[in-house]
């Protein structure tokens, strides 16, 4: 759902309150109309699951303009930008420019309700955003989902997080989900997911690309050590596959005490890319 406001002329103040669910509303001064899309949002605080507003601005009136769109957030909402600034032309039809922009808390953000205040000229929206508690990390639940993760290197069509994101569908590859190294057909490449404390594990689950356009046996990945961390010691294997050609992986291994767990990527199938749709870690 997206919420618009747009000039007031034709409307009255009480119309444009109902369009955007606020209690009131100034009378708007601006031929910018505005939207967002999720019309309200909820976050939790882990680093790799940020909430995303679409932000766009449409001139609706006769000239061509620039506009700055503000965006301030209460409480403990951090955002990606806080400016939104572009030249808008005055075309028929008229064309939306577009960005987004992510939501994030602290891990020990305070639950409850805030909200992302827009503003453009003398016109504003509020946004609500719902902060949820943490979700629950003990044995049977997937101990890096959201958690910080770092790699060697990301394709730009890519979001580092883009592993770690509790979607594992490939059918969603390089349009909501997944990671793919930078360096085409140059190994190793790593993923690393930190834990949010240390924990005992046991268990690995690797998706990598698969799907009826992209088969794992010619675009997932074959080669794999599977590595855990613990404090300042280097790295150390727990498990390997090699010449894997599924989609879906299992590595048990015997319970090790872990703060961090890698995949260290030896080689795709097809001689491409490293690419992981999910990562799924959990402790015995």
């Amino acid at each position: 759902m997206i919420i618009r406001w747009q000039s007031a002329v034709g409307f009255g103040a009480a119309v444009a309150a109902s369009l955007i669910g606020a209690t009131s509303m100034p009378k708007a001064t601006t031929d910018v109309q505005v939207g967002t899309d999720p019309q309200q949002l909820s976050v939790v605080g882990l680093p790799c699951l940020p909430g995303t507003l679409n932000l766009t601005m449409t001139n609706t009136g006769g000239e061509d303009r620039y506009a700055d769109l503000t965006l301030t957030p209460t409480g403990p909402l951090q955002l990606s930008r806080e400016l939104f600034s572009s030249w808008l032309p005055a075309v028929d039809p008229d064309q939306p420019v577009s960005a987004p922009v992510e939501v994030r808390v602290p891990r020990d953000a305070q639950p409850g309700n805030y909200k992302i205040t827009l503003e453009v000229d003398r016109s504003r929206l509020t946004v609500p955003v719902q902060v949820n508690p943490l979700p629950p990390k003990g044995p049977g639940d997937n101990l890096v989902l959201g958690e910080q993760a770092a790699a060697s290197s990301t394709h730009g069509n890519f979001a580092l997080c883009g592993a770690v994101d509790g979607d594992h569908d490939s059918e969603h590859w390089d349009t909501l989900t997944g990671w793919n190294d930078g360096t085409r057909a140059v190994f190793p490449d790593n993923y690393d997911v930190a834990l949010s404390q240390p924990a005992t594990i046991n268990r690995v689950e690797l998706y990598t690309l698969d799907s009826v356009k992209y088969p794992a046996a010619t675009n997932g990945l074959r080669d794999w050590d599977v590595q855990v961390r613990t404090g300042t010691a280097d790295w150390q294997t727990v498990a390997q596959v090699r010449g894997n050609t599924l989609g879906h992986v299992t590595s048990a291994f015997d319970p090790v005490q872990a703060d961090a767990v890698r995949i260290l990527c030896l080689a795709g199938n097809g001689n491409t890319y490293s690419r992981i749709v999910e990562l799924e870690v959990y402790g015995s």
